[in-house]
């Protein structure tokens, strides 16, 4: 006895993939029409400026050279 396949009838036939894709693509070209090509869209957001952030700013100790009077060591 021949083993029986369990698969549908349906499975079987060889699929035809351009009818479904006609229907998919069918409501997004009627809306092309009315609205054309390309679709109107609106443009990107105006991109804002990143806020600054702060940093701690070090204060540089003074250096005392050869070269300071004594007026800037008294620290006047």
């Amino acid at each position: 006895m021949a083993a029986r396949s369990h698969v549908p009838a349906m499975l079987k036939q060889k699929l035809n993939w351009k009818r479904p894709l006609f229907y998919l693509l069918l409501p997004i070209f009627l809306v092309m029409v009315f609205l054309g090509f390309p679709l109107p869209v609106a443009p990107p957001p105006a991109i804002k400026p990143a806020q600054e952030q702060t940093a701690v700013v070090k204060k540089k100790k003074k250096r005392l050279g050869p070269f300071v009077s004594e007026t800037d060591r008294n620290g006047a």
